[in-house]
């Protein structure tokens, strides 16, 4: 019993910080990435906007999608219910989805800024 009462105070906690985790990272990547776009776009000799930036801001949102995952998943040891359980599986179903098209993404824009560089 003492158990099933430490998880159940202990892991909507953690759930809270790994989404709070993703949350900053959402954050500090967007703030980053806009910082860039900026310095980039008021340099008047250079017309393109780097396409690394791109690739940073992608890569920073499916590091927090991972711990945003991370979160949904713990949310399974909680769950009371099996409405519940299909709200909580189509959530990380979505966010598998976003974390598979943003690698995707991040590949396709790595090999193409490669390609451009030779």
């Amino acid at each position: 019993m003492h158990l099933e009462s430490l998880m159940g105070t202990l892991i909507p906690l953690v759930i809270h910080l790994l989404e709070a985790m993703g949350t900053f990272i959402i954050i500090f990547g967007a703030g980053k990435a806009f910082f860039q776009y900026i310095k980039a776009a008021t340099k008047s000799e250079e017309r393109l906007i780097n396409p690394l930036i791109k690739i940073d801001l992608a890569n920073a949102l499916a590091l927090a999608l991972e711990f945003k995952l991370g979160g949904e998943i713990l949310k399974t040891v909680i769950v009371r219910t099996l409405d519940e359980m299909y709200i909580l599986a189509s959530i990380v179903i979505l966010r598998a989805l976003l974390t598979f098209m943003i690698h995707w993404e991040i590949k396709s824009e790595s090999k193409e800024h490669t390609e451009k560089k030779d």
